[in-house]
Formats: structure tokens, sequence, C-alpha cells
């Protein structure tokens, strides 16, 4: 029920109102959204991917309104890295009928301090922060509030002086990708600006990011909650994170990702589904994991990561981004004989060799502001394009 006090409308911040969230939870200050599902949430006690799946990726707030002021309470929780240089403010991005308006950081929050040499946490408790944005055009609307890509953030309360209602369905098509740290928009400017949302809009769908950051493993539950996920188009991006957290040997992987792919199938049997392997990224192309922060650049206020496998154990079975392309390609080829809405995207073709050279990771393993724009745009002509498979047009 909506509330009216001193000419602003408090409006409960329920599932109707939220694109890009596959579960709601009510905390003590308010609601938090999740991008798994309890039950998978339950399977895994990994702080990484309770960390990750907690942080809004393409979760937005969505109503319609001919508000001209909008104030949203929030509690963040703001990372921070011992002896890293300080991280920016997780940004709020305003966008009205389709367009990018305005954008806020929130005050105050939680602050989770973290050690990269021995994985230590700690979370400080902080205030609750007011975003106000002012100066709305004066007639209905479409508003969205993108949420940070990289903050976890309660919800508290959302006022406006102005009724509001859940915004109609325009009948876009979900787009569900799931992907590492990448997807997950990690050095992005803003949550808009992350590859999936720039594709995403470039193709007129509607985002549904499960991009989980160091957590795309290929886990049953992340299958599973894709597989109940209505969508229209989905894609997979694998590869990066299996490498850099050394999980497993090329023996396990080629049946795990079959049975990723089995489990989304049983859901979305027809659903044209695209797998994209590995970005170019120089540190693991032919050296295997696991990936360790290079603590000598900690000392020079830099944050940097570094391959410490060795190249000579993928006669083993370790696994390399080459290997992985390699891998997903013949899986795909192999599986498109009975399934003609299965597709494969080299990575490359977003990210490659001659992008490193001229958009380098300036970590060695995340993408640039830059780069996201280039592989976002590259994306959806690719995919959404005509002839791509996400195209209704025909090749």
């Amino acid at each position: 029920m909506m509330s009216t006090q001193n000419n602003w409308t408090t409006t409960p911040i329920t599932p109707d109102l939220l694109r890009g969230a596959l579960d709601l939870e009510h905390t003590e200050h308010g609601v938090l959204p999740h991008r798994l599902p309890a039950a998978a949430r339950a399977q895994c006690a990994d702080p990484q991917l309770t960390m990750a799946e907690s942080q809004p990726s393409g979760v937005r707030l969505v109503f319609r309104t001919r508000a001209t002021a909008v104030e949203l309470d929030v509690l963040p929780t703001k990372r921070s890295y011992t002896g890293a240089p300080p991280r920016p403010d997780g940004v709020y991005d305003l966008v009205v009928d389709g367009r990018l308006v305005d954008q806020a950081v929130a005050a105050g929050g939680n602050a989770l301090v973290i050690d990269m040499a021995t994985g230590a946490a700690e979370t400080r408790p902080g205030p609750v922060g007011t975003l106000r944005f002012t100066g709305l055009p004066d007639h209905d609307k479409d508003v969205e509030i993108w949420l940070p890509h990289n903050e976890t953030t309660e919800l508290v309360a959302l006022r406006t002086d102005a009724r509001t209602e859940p915004a109609p369905d325009r009948g876009r098509k979900v787009w569900l990708h799931h992907g590492s740290s990448i997807s997950h928009g990690s050095d992005a400017a803003s949550p808009t600006t992350t590859w999936p949302a720039l594709a995403a809009a470039l193709g007129a769908a509607e985002l549904v990011n499960l991009g989980l950051a160091g957590s795309a493993l290929l886990d049953p539950f992340t299958a599973r909650a894709m597989r109940d996920t209505p969508a229209d188009l989905i894609s997979l991006k694998i590869g990066i994170n299996l490498v850099n957290s050394d999980l497993m040997r090329l023996r396990a992987f080629a049946p795990a990702v079959h049975g990723f792919l089995d489990t989304i199938r049983e859901g979305h049997p027809t659903t044209p589904l695209l797998v994209v392997s590995p970005l170019h990224c120089p540190i693991h192309e032919d050296t295997p994991g696991p990936c360790a922060v290079d603590l000598s650049s900690l000392g020079a206020g830099e944050l940097r990561f570094r391959a410490t496998g060795d190249p000579g154990e993928r006669a083993a079975g370790k696994l390399t981004l080459a290997v992985i392309r390699e891998e997903l390609s013949r899986i795909v080829q192999q599986r498109a004989a009975d399934d003609p809405n299965l597709d494969y995207l080299d990575g490359r073709a977003l990210y490659g060799e001659a992008d490193f050279a001229e958009l380098p990771l300036p970590d060695q393993l995340h993408p640039d502001a830059a780069a996201h724009r280039r592989i976002g745009e590259r994306f959806a002509e690719l995919a959404f394009g005509n002839g791509g498979p996400f195209s209704t047009e025909p090749v």
C-alpha cells in the first residue's frame, strides 16, 4: 500500500517493481535483491559467490510515474582491499524513457574490508544513505533506477512526489546471460555501461544478468536457476573462471559443459542458446591457473593479477583459455546436429589480441570502461544483428 506524507508518496519495494533479480530477501532494513534464488544459494557457502550474486548487476527498479522528484533510501555495502587503491563508490543510473538522464552515489553504507593476501574479511556497519533525483519531466514516463553492479545494495524506501505504478510490459525479449566478473561488469563505469547492459540496450532486450564474479564455474545450481527463469534468449560465457580458479581438469570439463547445457534445455528446449568462449587474456592463453594477486603491484598502489600455473601441466589436463575454446567449439558443433538453436561465438571476436594492444586489461584480467563498450557493441552486432543467433531477421 502506498502512503503519502508531506506531498511525498512512499511506494513499497515489491518484486513487480524490480527487473533483473531472481529473488527478494526481506532484511532488517528493507529488501535485498538476489541474482540467484534461495535454493541455489543454499547449496554453496562460498563467500565469493555470496558477495557476487548479491551485487545487483543488471538489477533495476522500474516504474511509471509523472513524478518530478524521486528519493531512494539505500544501505550499500562498499568493498575495499587492504593495500590496494580505494575503490570508487557504486553508481546509480537514472534512466527515463530509455535515456540516461542522471547518476548518483550513496553516502554511508557498510564497509567490507578484504585482505587480498590472506582472504580475511571484516564488515563494518554504517548508516543508510539517500539518493535524490530532481527535475524530471512533468508527464507520465517510465523511470528506471539501475543499482550499482558492484555493490551489494539493500533497498530501504522509495519516495516520489507523485504516485507510481509498475511499468507496463513493453514486449521486449528477455535475454538471460551467465558469465564471469567481466559479464558481471568489473571495471565498467556504471551499471548501464557493463557490456551486457550496453548490448541489451542496443538489442532492445530485457536483461537478466547472471554474470557472477569469480563464480562462472558450471555449478549445477546455476544451471537449474537458468532452467527455471523465463527467457527468450540465453547466452553462456564460459572459461576464464575455470582457468583462474584451477577448479577442474579437461576430463571433467566437457561432461560438465554437457550437463550444464542439458539442464538449461530441460526448461528451454528450443530457446536460442549462444555459447561464448573466453575473451583474449594473455596471462591465461597458454598458462593454467590458479590466478593470484601480484603482491608487488599492491606495494606500488595498483592491483594486478598473474597466472601461477605451469604451461607444461597442460599435458596432465590442466585448462587454459586456448584449450577451453577448442573444447567449447567441439562440444557445440557436436550438439548442434540435434539442436539447431545452439550456436558458438569465439570470445576473441568480442575482444582479441589487437584489442588488447589498443585497450589493454589494466589488471591483466578485466576490461576497462572503453573495452566494455567495445565488447557490448560487438556482441550486439554479432548476436542481435541481422543473421545473428538472437536476430529475427534472416541471414
